[in-house]
């Protein structure tokens, strides 16, 4: 970890700051054109959860269109295979739409009908973001259009037939490395051309102010529930909890509400990819610099001229070259650690809990398992483990077969 990392007290609920800022991370870099609708944004957001019907409205959908409260499931095989500590999973891959992301859609959805916005935009990597934004924009009657990378149309193209089921137009951004990154610089293309009528429902806890804030918030439910749930089972709080890193959302959800819990360590798994070599991961903690990328200042892979450097990852949900900057904050507080998964442990992985558990992991997910399944090897039976799956593995079921060489 970082040798100039603090441990100094804090409070969790005073961040990001009036500029949006989480220490030097986050902030707003955005086009000017942009800044009223985030201004606009912003207002609405604190407006909304301070307003006892629109929380209840979140509440409901949460529950009758999502499926929270999702199960914490003790891996009884995976534990024994291990033969150390208990591991349990927070079956985020039980949600409607495969993910977590349906959290932060739904919220968010709600938000641009307050302010009127009739039109949604979206980006998307492994397409589980875009999956649940075409849901709810169908459930709300809301136009909707997803940008996601060429590539990752190619070997996701489940979830974009899915999608288009849905009443989404999904387009295909054939720029750059035509991955997530490359997405989301449409998207924003398409936000500054349209912004009156528009609302961009970011994925993940990325970009400029309000959005790192307000994604993490919607999904504050995952830790929430994981607390209360541990509690009720085994009386105690776990020892460690471990969530896979991409930009980030399923991760601050499941661990913001244990940032104050120093006795919990918590882990981030970033894409080590086909190793920590340039242009073959996506770990932007591993030979990553301070940089701003697409809205907010974080760490991020780019060369010393500060081009941002190609990334690749098994996992299209995680190969991005920037982090959230909340994480870039804790980590450089030594409250969340880092560590990566590459793609060959990852393949592995999602075979061993398929096998294993009977559930089918999603790739991005699939990391988190790697890194806590070596973690429980190396505690004691006495002590517990919390890994969040944060989706499920259909979506990947294609891909994997045939890196394995199998014919379906």
């Amino acid at each position: 970890m970082s040798s100039s990392a603090t441990t100094a007290p804090h409070d969790r609920f005073a961040l990001p700051d009036a500029a949006g800022r989480f220490g030097r991370y986050g902030g707003v870099f955005v086009p000017e054109t942009l800044m009223t609708a985030l201004e606009e944004l912003g207002a609405a957001y604190e407006a909304a959860k301070k307003d006892p019907d629109y929380v209840a409205e979140l509440r409901r959908h949460l529950k009758e269109f999502a499926g929270r409260p999702t199960e914490l499931y003790f891996a009884e095989r995976l534990t024994q295979h291990c033969g150390g500590a208990k591991i349990y999973l927070k079956r985020e891959d039980l949600l409607h739409t495969g993910a977590h992301k349906i959290n932060n859609a739904l919220g968010q959805a709600l938000l641009a009908r307050r302010m009127g916005k009739k039109r949604i935009i979206a980006e998307t990597g492994a397409g589980q973001h875009g999956v649940a934004t075409a849901a709810v924009c169908a459930k709300f009657g809301l136009e909707c259009v997803v940008y996601m990378g060429a590539v990752d149309m190619e070997r996701q193209a489940l979830n974009v037939f899915r999608m288009r089921l849905m009443g989404a137009e999904v387009r295909s951004v054939d720029s750059g490395q035509k991955t997530l990154k490359d997405a989301v610089n449409e998207a924003m293309r398409d936000w500054v051309t349209n912004v009156r009528g528009t609302h961009y429902i970011l994925g993940s806890a990325l970009g400029a102010h309000p959005y790192p804030m307000m994604v993490r918030d919607f999904h504050r439910v995952i830790g929430q529930e994981t607390k209360e749930q541990i509690l009720a089972r085994e009386g105690r709080l776990p020892d460690e909890m471990v969530a896979c890193v991409g930009g980030g959302s399923n991760a601050i959800g499941f661990f913001f509400e244990f940032l104050d819990e120093p006795k919990v360590k918590l882990i981030g798994v970033e894409a080590g990819g086909r190793g920590i070599r340039r242009g073959e991961h996506a770990a932007r903690f591993e030979g990553g610099k301070l940089g701003v990328l697409q809205g907010a200042k974080t760490y991020i892979l780019q060369n010393p001229d500060g081009q941002i450097e190609l990334t690749h990852s098994v996992s299209a949900g995680l190969d991005y070259a920037a982090i959230g900057p909340e994480h870039a904050y804790y980590r450089e507080r030594n409250r969340i650690e880092f560590a990566y998964a590459c793609d060959d442990e990852v393949i592995e992985t999602f075979q061993l809990c398929s096998r294993l558990e009977g559930i089918i992991p999603a790739l991005e997910s699939t990391h988190a398992l790697v890194h806590g399944i070596k973690r429980a090897q190396q505690l004691r039976p006495d002590q517990i483990i919390v890994i969040n799956l944060s989706g499920r593995g259909d979506k990947d079921v294609n891909q994997v077969a045939k890196m394995l060489g199998v014919a379906l």
